[in-house]
């Protein structure tokens, strides 16, 4: 990394999350060179200072580092393997930030790949969303070689609070799994507390307003109890997203020979709420389960 020139960073993958850290780091005088499958993504952080790149070769080319985003274990290897990835074409020394949500084995295979050609590369998943990017509040959970961790540290400062190096490659992806684990299943057990509650005869606004300053609400969750609260489900971190991970758990969980039964259940709820929400915020669990309450409808199957 040239330590005499601004360090120009290279953004791949423009979705909710990916799109907020560009802008955190454009507002902070940062060179940003912009890459997405969707040209439009790109585009529309010009006005914002970014450069736009053509193709993945040509922004390896362009810059220090990278910081990808990517929906899922597909994308990562479709953006970095190949004769037209970014592995094949960048230079000995870019430093790879791979934040998107994958699994353990994918984060190693990326180290190892990056290795061969002198490219460091850190898993470094982030727990929080697009309001904790804007605040620089995000946590980063890295996995990686400490000296590519330390050389890191710069970067993290202009997005997170707290960062960690949690052990070799893998284990940035690996404690996110842990995170999201409880992300999810908390945010379930919220949106049934919470039809519980109604159906008891609790006024709603009185119910969300004492949930908020529970000690048993994560503060993750505590964000959310606000926003669902105003039944405000625009997307900081979608429900197709979290439907997502927990796939990627409960595939972890089968292939350790673990058994998750509070997350399996979850995770069958998050698919039965998608149909038609999945773009919208995985809050948006609470909304269904209070329209259950009020319908009637049996939740889970009787015993025979």
């Amino acid at each position: 990394m040239n330590t005499t020139e601004p360090v120009r960073i290279g953004m791949i993958g423009l979705g909710h999350m990916g799109r907020a850290v560009a802008l955190r780091l454009l507002d902070r005088a940062i060179p940003v060179v912009v890459f997405s499958r969707n040209p439009a993504k790109a585009e529309s952080l010009k006005s914002h200072g970014a450069a736009v790149s053509p193709s993945l070769r040509d922004l390896a080319g362009r810059v220090d580092v990278i910081i990808s985003f990517l929906p899922d274990d597909r994308a990562v290897q479709e953006v970095y393997y190949g004769p037209a990835g970014v592995i094949a074409n960048a230079a000995k020394g870019l430093l790879i930030l791979e934040m998107s949500t994958v699994l353990p084995d994918t984060a190693r295979e990326l180290h190892r790949a990056g290795a061969a050609r002198g490219i460091r590369v850190l898993d470094a998943p982030v727990s929080g969303s697009t309001p904790a990017v804007q605040q620089g509040a995000l946590t980063v959970l890295a996995g990686g070689d400490p000296q590519a961790f330390e050389a890191s540290v710069p970067i993290f400062r202009q997005i997170a609070r707290e960062w960690r190096l949690l052990g070799p490659s893998g284990s940035g992806a690996s404690m996110k799994l842990v995170v999201n684990t409880l992300l999810g299943v908390g945010m379930q057990a919220i949106a049934e507390a919470v039809a519980l509650g109604e159906t008891l005869g609790l006024e709603r606004e009185r119910l969300f307003d004492a949930l908020a300053e529970m000690p048993v609400v994560a503060p993750a969750h505590r964000g959310k109890l606000a926003q669902t609260s105003r039944r405000d489900y625009q997307p900081q971190f979608p429900l197709r997203l979290m439907r997502k991970n927990f796939g990627l758990i409960l595939d972890q969980a089968a292939k350790h020979g673990l058994s998750m039964p509070v997350a399996t259940a979850a995770q069958k709820e998050s698919s039965r709420e998608e149909t038609g929400d999945g773009d919208q915020d995985f809050s948006v669990v609470v909304r269904h389960m209070e329209r259950l309450a009020k319908s009637g409808e049996p939740q889970f199957p009787t015993a025979a």
